[in-house]
């Protein structure tokens, strides 16, 4: 008998036992910690997987697949300048609508391809960051000189961060670079130009079928008609899709044909927009796994497959665990986790040092979908919180969040992932600070 392994199994039944004999059902804050958990848990689901993370899985495939190694290091590697690493790095999340799970397989992906430690991590925290939406959404009700502060400070943390990263394991990347400068240029299976269409048409079908309603009693503008049809929008890219999948990837035109029409069809028949998403995405699985024109396309499938099976599981857990204890809020619904919302409020007010290292704590653990952060700082600043723990929240909320902290580590390690987060609480903290003491 495996003593060792009884004995854990025995532990484990004594935990959840105890764990159950001391249930506290009878507890009004449990069960509303319980309601906030199944509440964000449905939400998410809802609102979040089919149409954020099932194209971003999609996306991060097409990187992994068709964008060569060799194109991904001209950028992000060894063999690129800093300066051009890094700007690329952090600005691309003016062109992704993403949250803080929502950018993980596009990390992963490009991390996985040979991308630089800084340059991966600048690319990381700026894509949710920098999000133009949440920044114009920040400047109009939150003020312009707190928008004006975000973007900045995204910026700037994404470069330090990054930067900080690759000083902090120097030797690691020193390594990395060594081997990569021997790595041969190796030439593009397609024009570089046809990837890019194919890769862009999918990011501005994410972009435009996640674009956010504006607040509340907005019924003008460009961004409110941009959502009033944003699902027009999205199905103009879709026909783009259907000449990449045809023109650029080779696919039968006639196994296109069928997919884009059960997906329109769909879209006519059912009111919800995730039923034409679902048909979409099953549609392009399938035709691409079955395509025998070209082994990539089938690659490309199994690929953002591979992402979902790293990604999705840790996810949920993340989920999960951040609605239990800190509570589920989205749209207009706020249901508080075991962790009191007064508390938090209490503790974040005025500018002090604790004020605003607690607040980048909080928004580092808290789940924060995109753009949903601005009206819970609304909220809270409302209640009584200061502008500098706001701007700490807002610089370390984004970018990060229990579940994304669980997928990173799987990818790069506890270690750099530990890193990662106290630099990005630091840097927060420290900002929150300035700009507290200034407005």
């Amino acid at each position: 008998m495996d003593w060792k392994k009884e004995t854990k199994l025995l532990g484990w039944i004594i935990i959840i036992f105890i764990a159950a004999f001391f249930l506290p059902i009878e507890s009004e804050r449990f069960n509303t910690a319980i309601l906030a958990t199944l509440d964000l848990s449905r939400w998410y689901a809802r609102e979040h997987v089919i149409l954020c993370l099932l194209p971003a899985f999609f996306i991060a495939g097409v990187i992994q697949v068709f964008v060569s190694q060799g194109a991904v290091m001209k950028y992000f590697g060894a063999k690129a300048k800093k300066w051009v690493a890094y700007t690329v790095a952090s600005v691309s999340g003016t062109i992704l609508a993403v949250c803080s799970c929502t950018i993980l397989p596009l990390f992963s992906s490009i991390h996985k391809r040979g991308a630089g430690l800084g340059p991966a991590i600048a690319f990381l925290y700026s894509g949710p960051a920098i999000n133009i939406l949440a920044i114009i959404l920040t400047a109009r009700i939150l003020g312009f000189e707190m928008g004006v502060a975000r973007v900045i400070g995204a910026v700037v943390f994404a470069v330090v961060i990054g930067s900080a990263m690759a000083l902090i394991y120097r030797k690691e990347e020193r390594q990395k670079r060594a081997d990569q400068m021997n790595f041969p240029e190796i030439a593009e299976k397609r024009p570089m130009w046809k990837t890019s269409f194919h890769f862009f048409t999918l990011v501005l079908i994410l972009v435009f079928a996640n674009w956010g309603k504006p607040g509340e009693g907005i019924t003008e503008g460009t961004w409110y008609w941009i959502w009033f049809y944003k699902w027009y929008i999205t199905g103009f890219f879709g026909l783009f899709l259907v000449y990449s999948l045809v023109f650029i990837l080779g696919i039968k035109w006639w196994h296109v044909a069928l997919v884009a029409l059960a997906t329109a069809a769909s879209g006519f028949l059912v009111a919800s927009p995730l039923v034409p998403m679902i048909v979409g995405i099953a549609g392009l699985s399938i035709i691409t796994l079955l395509d025998k024109n070209d082994p990539d396309n089938s690659e490309w499938t199994r690929s953002s497959w591979d992402f979902t099976k790293q990604i999705m599981p840790l996810l949920a857990i993340g989920v999960v665990t951040a609605g239990f204890l800190l509570g589920s809020t989205h749209d207009d619904t706020a249901i508080a986790g075991i962790i009191p919302n007064e508390w938090i409020v209490a503790l974040v007010g005025g500018n002090s040092v604790f004020s605003n290292l607690f607040a980048s704590i909080v928004g580092a653990f808290m789940y924060f979908a995109t753009l949903t952060e601005v009206p819970i700082l609304q909220g809270l600043m409302a209640a009584g919180m200061g502008k500098g723990p706001a701007l700490s929240l807002l610089l370390a909320g984004p970018s990060l969040s229990l579940p994304n902290m669980l997928v990173i580590r799987g990818i790069m390690g506890t270690q750099k992932t530990v890193v990662y987060v106290v630099l990005v609480v630091v840097m927060a903290t420290l900002s929150g600070l300035i700009y507290g003491s200034i407005f």
